[in-house]
C-alpha cells in the first residue's frame, strides 16, 4: 500500500494552551516532526509535543521551510505545522500549501480558535448582538505586506469592526475611523494567556489608554457598540423570547 506523504496544518489556538481542539492535540503530541510559529504559540504545546524534531519557523523563509517539511514528509515522518489562532485567519498558509502540493505532498487544516473568539470571550460580549451589530468585519491595516486598507470605509457601516495586526499603528488606525468619536473601542492584549490585558475606551481615547498601559504588539482592536459596557440597543434574542 503506496501512503501518500501528508502534512497538518494545525491552529494552535489563541494561546490557552487548552483552548487546542482536540484533534489538534492529538496530531501535535503524535508528531515526529514539529514546526511551530515561535512566540506566537504557547509553549506548553511545544514542550508537550513527542515530536524528536521541533523548529522555530520565526526567522525561517518560505521556501526554507517548505523544503523541510518537503524533506521529512517525503522520508515517512509526521509532519505538524503549528500555526497560532486559527490558520485561516492572517495565517499565510495558501503559499505554503501550493508549494507543498507541487512536490506532491497532501495537506490537512485542522482549525483553532481564533483570538478573535478569544477577545470577545475575554470581553464577556458577543460579536454580533441583535439590535447594536448583525455583522463583523475582520480587517488589517495597510503596512509592508499591504498597500492601502478599508478601515474608513469599514468604521461607516455601523457593524463589529476587528482589526488584527495594527497593535503598533494604533494612533493611524483610530485617526482613519470615520465612526463617532463616542464608539466603544477596547484593546485586548494576549487573549486567554496569563498575562491577558483588557483596555477599554472609545474610539478617541483608546490608542492613548493602550500606549499608557505599555500595550505595543500582539493585540486586537475591537470596535462598536458590542464591546460597550452598556449594549445600547440592545434586543433579547427570539431563541429566549
Amino acid at each position: 500500500m503506496v501512503v501518500t506523504p501528508k502534512v497538518w496544518f494545525v491552529g494552535a489556538g489563541p494561546g490557552d494552551p487548552e483552548l487546542i481542539t482536540v484533534k489538534g492535540k492529538v496530531l501535535v503530541n503524535t508528531a515526529d516532526v514539529l514546526i511551530y510559529a515561535g512566540s506566537l504559540v504557547n509553549p506548553a504545546l511545544v514542550e508537550e509535543s513527542g515530536a524528536r524534531i521541533k523548529h522555530d519557523s520565526w526567522g525561517m523563509h518560505l521556501n526554507e521551510m517548505v523544503d523541510e517539511m518537503v524533506q521529512y514528509a517525503l522520508a515517512g515522518k509526521k509532519v505538524v505545522r503549528l500555526h497560532s489562532g486559527d490558520p485561516s485567519l492572517y495565517g499565510a498558509i495558501v503559499e505554503q500549501i501550493e508549494k507543498l502540493e507541487k512536490h506532491g505532498i497532501a495537506v490537512e487544516i485542522i482549525p483553532g480558535v481564533s483570538s478573535l473568539f478569544a477577545a470577545a470571550a475575554a470581553l464577556k460580549t458577543q460579536l454580533t448582538l441583535r439590535g447594536v451589530s448583525e455583522s463583523v468585519i475582520v480587517t488589517r491595516p495597510a503596512g509592508k505586506t499591504l498597500e492601502k486598507d478599508q478601515i474608513e470605509a469599514f468604521s461607516q457601516l455601523g457593524t463589529t469592526l476587528v482589526i488584527f495586526l495594527g497593535t503598533d499603528k494604533l494612533d493611524e488606525i483610530t485617526a482613519k475611523l470615520a465612526c463617532p468619536k463616542n464608539t466603544p473601542a477596547a484593546v485586548v492584549y494576549h487573549a486567554s494567556w496569563p498575562d491577558q490585558k483588557i483596555i477599554r475606551g472609545t474610539v478617541a481615547d483608546i490608542a492613548a489608554k493602550a500606549h499608557d498601559a505599555g500595550i505595543e504588539h500582539t493585540a486586537l482592536l475591537l470596535i462598536g457598540g458590542v464591546v460597550g459596557t452598556r449594549k445600547e440597543g440592545h434586543i433579547t434574542s427570539y431563541l429566549y423570547s
